[in-house]
């Protein structure tokens, strides 16, 4: 009987256990694509997101569970496109840019051998140029088109909808994509003067950015010091989390026309805001991977200063017996 019970477990347990990764991400990417449309703005007649969240939560799933996951993606574009209108054959060519953009991000991260961890500066920007700004190309192109030839955006509003849509995709795996990488081995560090510092960190980065986004000043460059000191002091668990607070607040004032955002035309406040997004998110991830990687460079000589000070010691008239 427990033979039997134990086999009937197994041949459960294996559909299952390649279904529940696909479901899962599917809602995932269903509500952070609801969460991500309460921050769209409409241009030329279509609805576009100056932060995607579903692009970096796509590519992170393909690097945790491999691309056996996939269909989620397309399950979860298809929740998406059914929320907003209803489903047509037309629109198969939203879905099919949206699950083969992380998909072509995916494959050349793999190909380039890319790190989770992250550790190399060689891994930012892998992840800028081959997971973020080239494989986005492929759904901004996809879904503009197919809004074109549906008769849904004039010709006109083609470049105008298609560079909004490349930044918003783009923008959520720069975005996302780190800090979900870097919240699965995140600890709280147990020192209470570093403790006291995250406190010191996240305080000053909701009043500072708060205060820059908005004043109706031009102090939006205030924000990049408080990247610094958490790239430097905290490399991508303090970088991360930051740029995603500042491409938050400041979609938030944008979409209010509030502070630096207040009497600017919709293109260019998009550019004013798509620009200020990317400059924060490339600053936090390249100096925290530049700090990684000189870290764990000077770790790696200090452990060979030590080896060679216990070999002297070895070798010298006197010394003591190797240590085995």
């Amino acid at each position: 009987m427990r033979t039997d019970g134990w086999r009937r477990w197994r041949q459960w347990r294996r559909p299952a256990g390649v279904l529940l990764p696909v479901l899962a991400l599917a809602v995932t990417y269903y509500v952070s694509g609801r969460i991500g449309l309460h921050q769209s703005v409409t241009v030329d007649g279509a609805e576009v997101t100056p932060l995607w969240p579903p692009t970096g939560i796509a590519l992170t799933a393909l690097l945790w569970l491999g691309p056996r996951v996939w269909p989620g993606i397309s399950l979860g574009t298809y929740l998406g496109i059914e929320h907003i209108s209803d489903f047509d054959l037309s629109d198969l060519g939203i879905l099919a840019g949206n699950t083969l953009a992380p998909l072509c991000a995916y494959l050349m991260l793999r190909r380039v051998d890319f790190r989770q961890q992250m550790d190399r500066l060689r891994d930012a920007l892998a992840l800028v140029f081959l997971g973020g700004l080239l494989p986005m190309l492929i759904s901004a192109t996809a879904g503009t088109c197919t809004l074109v030839l549906t008769g849904d955006l004039p010709w006109s509003g083609f470049w105008p909808v298609w560079s909004a849509w490349w930044a918003g995709d783009a923008m959520g795996v720069l975005v996302l994509t780190p800090l979900l990488l870097v919240l699965r081995r995140a600890r709280l560090p147990r020192d209470d003067y570093r403790l006291a510092e995250v406190a010191a960190l996240s305080v000053a980065s909701v009043v500072v950015t708060l205060m820059a986004t908005r004043s109706h000043l031009s102090v939006l460059f205030l924000v990049f010091p408080l990247l610094i000191w958490a790239a430097v002091r905290f490399q991508f668990a303090g970088s991360a989390p930051c740029a995603l607070l500042i491409s938050v607040l400041a979609i938030s004032a944008a979409n209010d026309n509030a502070g630096p955002f207040v009497d600017y035309g919709l293109l260019e406040l998009m550019v004013n805001l798509q620009a200020l997004n990317g400059a924060a998110a490339l600053t936090g991830l390249l100096l925290s991977a530049l700090v990684t990687e000189q870290n764990n460079v000077r770790l790696r000589i200090e452990q060979v200063c030590e080896d060679l000070a216990e070999l002297v010691e070895h070798l010298a008239p006197g010394g003591r017996p190797p240590d085995h």
